[in-house]
């Protein structure tokens, strides 16, 4: 999975009403982009920033660019688009580079399923030696020395989704929460009890029920920005 070719580099003004972000670009010009990101960003949005944009195929777009990453520190980036961690997972499935995840047939997106009615990210059905998988995607950005957190923010919405695989782990199908780690700078990724003790509390429940904590970290950035790969290319230990 790549990014798109035509990446634009600029400077980052400011964020706003969440989905809005103003930068400036080589020329002085400032546009507002979109930012495709609910979340809080921490850490993610450092005052004069190099981000990259990906405009918009569609012309009659109201806002031309799309805000994809940030370089967080000196030669560290990060991917803010939370669009791309569902394709980024899908592809490396597809292409076996989970090990774990490998050799299903059929891959389903935004099947429902669970008591609280949720939609599962992945499902993946088809390989003779393995009961299904149900696979739920969570993008992780915010990063500090080398730990990867997850949330950024308290997130209700994540509560839910390991309790429903909770009880996916209970039926003999396969739980598994897969952390998309789009931010160069991680070394392993733990539960951000400071920010949501809640989350980091079902998080350990969860394990210990059965659901299976994968980490997987983007290959992101060279050494002079963006390599134009999305791809999941390294596991990392998730520590609880």
């Amino acid at each position: 999975m790549e990014f798109p070719d035509n990446l634009i580099e600029g400077r980052l003004v400011k964020r706003y009403k969440r989905f809005l972000a103003d930068v400036q670009l080589p020329d002085g010009e400032i546009v507002t982009a979109h930012c495709p990101n609910t979340g809080s960003m921490l850490g993610c949005q450092p005052e004069n920033a190099r981000v990259w944009l990906s405009p918009a195929n569609n012309p009659a777009r109201k806002l031309r660019y799309t805000w994809e990453l940030v370089e967080t520190e000196p030669g560290v980036l990060a991917c803010v688009n939370t669009g791309r961690p569902n394709a980024q997972a899908r592809a490396a499935i597809e292409q076996g580079r989970i090990p774990s995840l490998a050799g299903y047939t059929v891959i389903k997106p935004e099947v429902r399923y669970g008591s609280e009615k949720s939609r599962i990210d992945l499902h993946l059905s088809g390989r003779p030696d393995a009961p299904d998988a149900w696979v739920e995607v969570k993008n992780v950005t915010l990063c500090e020395n080398g730990v990867a957190q997850f949330p950024d923010a308290v997130t209700l919405r994540g509560q839910k989704h390991l309790r429903e695989l909770m009880e996916v782990a209970t039926t003999g199908d396969r739980a598994v929460l897969l952390f998309c780690v789009n931010h160069t700078g991680a070394h392993q990724v733990r539960p951000a009890d400071q920010i949501d003790p809640d989350y980091g509390e079902l998080l350990r429940e969860a394990a210990q029920k059965g659901v299976e904590l994968m980490a997987w970290q983007a290959d992101l950035a060279g050494e002079q920005g963006p390599t134009g790969s999305l791809a999941l290319v390294r596991e990392l230990p998730v520590l609880l």
